[in-house]
């Protein structure tokens, strides 16, 4: 089962998210911010995808994504917001966000993003 780390400060959307990800095949956790995703994800391996909203306090879902990419980790990462200014979305592809999704967003094109995450993970894995 694919494990999938969610984070956002929002509770509501961290919570919708989690449940449609869980209907659909997925094993979601879900923490409040940066910080506290990479304290889980320190701890957990398993986590290939990361879910992260941009705009959190503490530690912004850029800042996580570089933050990881510094320490090298290859997880793959899914960026939302409401509002990403171009230096924001300039600098989440420079480090290698997998994508960029502009609240408010279909939930088909979240499924449809990890679908694609996951099985290239599988393949991965597999060969």
């Amino acid at each position: 089962m694919n494990k999938i780390l969610v984070v956002d400060d929002d509770q509501e959307s961290r919570d919708l998210l989690c449940e449609v990800l869980e209907a659909n095949g997925y094993a979601p956790c879900a923490v409040a911010d940066g910080i506290a995703a990479r304290e889980v994800l320190s701890r957990d391996v398993d986590y290939r995808i990361v879910i992260a909203d941009l705009q959190m306090p503490h530690e912004s879902g850029l800042e996580l994504l570089r933050n990881l990419r510094q320490q090298n980790c290859k997880h793959e990462i899914i960026l939302m917001s409401s509002f990403m200014s171009g230096a924001e979305k300039q600098a989440a592809k420079a480090l290698g966000a997998h994508a960029l999704l502009e609240k408010p967003f279909q939930l088909t094109e979240l499924l449809q993003t990890v679908a694609e995450l996951a099985a290239e993970n599988s393949i991965g894995i597999s060969s």
